[in-house]
């Protein structure tokens, strides 16, 4: 891993909220959890929970996949 890409995933996991989304996706597996859901079990608001899969989406943390 290259040091920016690195110096990205340790900013995006040193926020609270976005470690806490990280380890609970991590513990789905690659099965992951819709995002209603993981907002239920960390009791974070939609819009706020939103903001924070997206800094992770851009660490290159987490994929995004829609169902539907």
């Amino acid at each position: 891993m290259k040091s920016t890409a690195a110096v990205a995933c340790l900013a995006a996991l040193a926020q609270e909220n976005r470690l806490d989304v990280f380890r609970l996706l991590v513990q789905a597996g690659v099965h992951g959890l819709p995002a209603g859901q993981v907002a239920a079990k960390l009791d974070i608001p939609g819009p706020t929970l939103s903001f924070h899969l997206s800094q992770l989406r851009h660490a290159g943390l987490i994929v995004q996949r829609r169902d539907g």
